[in-house]
């Protein structure tokens, strides 16, 4: 697709949850009618999109549907079925293309495709049944992480292993089929930068930022990251020659680990906006969303700046009742709640962004309200 999309258009979204609630927020405010497939009814892209079809992810059907009356389709999460968006591929435009979701919802495709590339990731084997540990492991070593090829988010389907004692839990994760044995890098920081490419083929990055997980799920991004120019500039090289090999269209987040030596590994790929790409929503110029509309749309992107320093936290299940108890005192908290039915414990329930010049005391300010402890 060569020619630019224009307001009264329609915007197909696949997957209704947080991510497709801000890109329709952001999609209507540009003027597009926006229609998305989700199976929840309820779910937060409803509430502010055009039309909701009430469908799974895997309902050829309703995909087709969904082809026919949208000029672009894009989605919000890799967990797709990738021969259902290759067929309506035929009908109508896809991006991030079908193509690129094959590759990064599979660890296994992600990092073969990542080394062939000459991209830094950790050492890795892939595993089919139980004797291929013993015979993998002496290589790779100890500690390392057993990882499903398919489905994994936020910590799902993966098991450390520190000794052979562990080995009887990992195998468990042989029954979701092959897994991805890596090594364990032993990093000094974790970071991710999002690139977003149009179908002209501009492409832009967003600042480098660092991220704090806890329990395998994102608490706290850091804006911009507390790393060297010289890891930067891996990163920005890394993001460049992504999109480039891999034909983007949208936005692609790439999570990083930096090394003792400030060598730059690539953890992981999401061919979307991500999580740790929210705090741009204040803290920038253009937001991840506005950049990835503007993409898939084939509209100019702007080099994104950094207007002020930020401090992103995830407000999960177990936050939402003493978030909401701050909202009367916190009068710079710009707190974004997603519209969920319930508040599970460790759920993502919304986030909230604080633009600071000193990061370390924005992190002590929040650490004292005791929410996240």
């Amino acid at each position: 697709m060569n020619k630019q999309l224009y307001p009264g258009q329609t915007i197909g979204i696949i997957g209704g949850g947080q991510l497709g609630q801000m890109l329709a927020l952001t999609a209507k405010a540009k003027g597009f009618y926006v229609i998305v497939v989700d199976p929840q009814r309820n779910c937060p892209c409803s509430q502010v999109c055009d039309e909701h079809i009430v469908a799974d992810y895997t309902d050829q059907a309703a995909l087709t549907v969904l082809a026919e009356r949208a000029a672009v389709v894009t989605y919000e999460f890799e967990n797709i079925d990738y021969n259902a968006l290759q067929l309506i591929e035929k009908t109508t435009v896809v991006a991030p293309s079908a193509s690129i979701l094959a590759i990064t919802q599979d660890r296994i495709l992600e990092k073969t495709y990542l080394s062939d590339l000459s991209i830094n990731v950790a050492p890795f084997a892939v595993i089919v049944e139980r004797d291929d540990i013993d015979q993998e492991i002496v290589g790779i070593g100890y500690p390392c992480v057993l990882k499903t090829s398919n489905g994994g988010y936020d910590g799902k389907g993966q098991v450390v292993l520190h000794s052979a004692t562990d080995i009887d839990e990992a195998v468990g994760l042989l029954a979701h089929g092959p897994c991805v044995l890596e090594a364990w890098i032993p990093f000094e920081a974790e970071a991710s930068i999002i690139v977003a490419r149009n179908h002209g083929g501009m492409i832009e990055t967003f600042p480098v930022v660092e991220n704090i997980h806890r329990h395998n799920i994102l608490h706290q991004t850091l804006a911009p990251a507390r790393l060297s120019a010289a890891v930067v500039q891996q990163a920005e090289a890394i993001a460049q020659k992504l999109a480039l090999a891999l034909d983007l269209v949208g936005v692609l987040a790439i999570e990083l680990f930096v090394a003792a030596d400030e060598i730059v590994y690539v953890n992981e790929l999401a061919p979307r906006p991500h999580n740790s790409g929210h705090y741009t929503m204040e803290a920038c110029d253009v937001s991840q969303f506005d950049q990835h509309i503007r993409a898939i749309c084939n509209w100019p992107l702007p080099k994104p700046q950094l207007l002020s320093g930020a401090v992103m936290t995830n407000v999960l299940g177990q936050h939402v009742e003493q978030t909401y108890a701050q909202i009367g005192q916190k009068a710079h908290w710009h707190i974004h709640m997603y519209g969920k039915d319930e508040a599970k414990h460790n759920r993502k329930m919304g986030h909230l962004t604080i633009l600071t010049d000193t990061l370390e005391t924005t992190q002590a300010e929040l650490k004292n309200t005791r929410i996240w402890d």
